[in-house]
């Protein structure tokens, strides 16, 4: 039976609207599941230093939302998956003694250094997400001594290789850009002439609004030399800005809200366009359109803009995504921060608002970033009028 395109199309744009519903509503549930139980650890700790403080007038410890929701959106030695259930992730340290691995649940999950590990006759501890030397001090027990809080900044650090969460993300996220792209490319070569079908008909319209909306009036006719660098930018930065809403695995991780993720992104549209870059581009920097004695002002002003475009395309990516969780978890923890239920239904309608946009976001900041690192190696190769 032949149907309809408009009424398939329809169809199919329902499906994806109410698939990401789901994992909205998902991801709340999940922050109020995992906001909940931070507040009740905490309440649990701060009513037992009551008891422990007794006639000192200690004050019951409040929700930190602070410390909460930058926990959130840090990398982790340790992948969460529900509850108290956590996966392990590979330990890998470069220490004076040499390389020591093991596996981060060896921690217990634990993050305030209380718990010390051994191995290979040196001891480490993890506190806020980053492993140091345990104290070199015994007790009276011969125990080794756990890193005090107090402490913890003076003590050195070994060199950390682990496989943390986002680690496991960029790789998920490259295997999983692996076989889309090669399914789609196996599907254009055994269907040549023939309409798309399946994940072909859904990526190829993306693909050629990479290619008509921002390849060509960036690049011109020399388009199609940028076009495998583009495309896998936008839809990495895309896959990933999706992964970092799944509230479940293999999701959850704020890769592109890793500063040095998206440092790596930019520096690879800084490269691109300084050895791209024509005679006429160079010209323009160091013997620009100006009369000579302002060349004291314009040529700096040009070397500097070099680097403040790569740089701002990295603070742009970071900061609007990371933004984003915090924003939305944030406005979760309202119910905790002010322990009343009446302000639940206002805090659950704005987190569930800003948690929409963020689909939107996740498309606009891979849109973004793409147009300008086209942007910007255009003018590099642009020809002199």
């Amino acid at each position: 039976m032949d149907y309809n395109p408009i009424f398939v199309s329809k169809v199919k744009r329902l499906i994806t609207v109410f698939t990401l519903l789901i994992a909205f509503f998902s991801f709340n549930t999940r922050a109020f599941a995992q906001v909940d139980s931070l507040a009740a650890a905490d309440s649990t700790s701060a009513h037992g230093e009551h008891a422990a403080q007794a006639g000192h007038g200690a004050e019951e410890k409040k929700f930190n939302i602070g410390q909460f929701a930058l926990h959130h959106v840090a990398d982790s030695h340790t992948w969460h998956v529900i509850g108290d259930t956590y996966i392990g992730l590979p330990v890998i340290l470069y220490t004076s003694a040499g390389i020591v691995t093991f596996n981060s649940s060896e921690f217990k999950h634990d993050d305030d250094a209380r718990v010390v590990v051994e191995k290979d006759g040196q001891r480490f501890v993890k506190m806020h997400e980053k492993i140091y030397y345990a104290s070199e001090t015994a007790n009276e027990h011969g125990q080794y001594v756990a890193l005090d809080e107090s402490h913890h900044a003076q003590n050195e650090r070994p060199l950390d290789f682990s496989i943390t969460k986002n680690v496991c993300t960029l790789l998920l996220s490259v295997v999983i850009m692996l076989w889309v792209f090669l399914s789609v490319a196996k599907a254009y070569k055994t269907r040549k002439g023939k309409s798309p079908k399946g994940l072909q008909s859904w990526l190829e319209p993306i693909i050629l609004f990479v290619r008509d909306d921002i390849a060509k009036p960036n690049l011109g006719h020399k388009y199609e030399r940028f076009m495998p660098y583009l495309l896998t930018v936008f839809f990495f930065i895309w896959f990933n800005n999706m992964l970092g809403l799944v509230p479940f695995l293999p999701g959850g991780a704020n890769l592109t809200g890793n500063i040095a993720v998206t440092m790596i992104l930019a520096i690879a549209t800084f490269l691109l366009t300084i050895f791209n870059g024509n005679k006429y581009y160079w010209k323009h920097i160091f013997l620009p359109d100006v009369p000579k004695w302002m060349y004291v002002v314009m040529v700096p002003v040009e070397v500097v803009g070099i680097f403040t475009k790569p740089i701002a395309l990295m603070i742009r990516l970071f900061a609007n995504i990371t933004a984003g969780h915090i924003l939305v978890l944030s406005l979760v923890c309202l119910v905790f921060v002010f322990n009343s239920l009446y302000i639940a239904p206002v805090s659950i309608a704005f987190a569930v608002f800003i948690g929409a946009i963020e689909l939107l976001v996740a498309f606009i900041q891979a849109f973004i970033f793409t147009i300008l690192s086209a942007l910007f190696i255009g003018m590099a190769i642009e020809e002199h009028h």
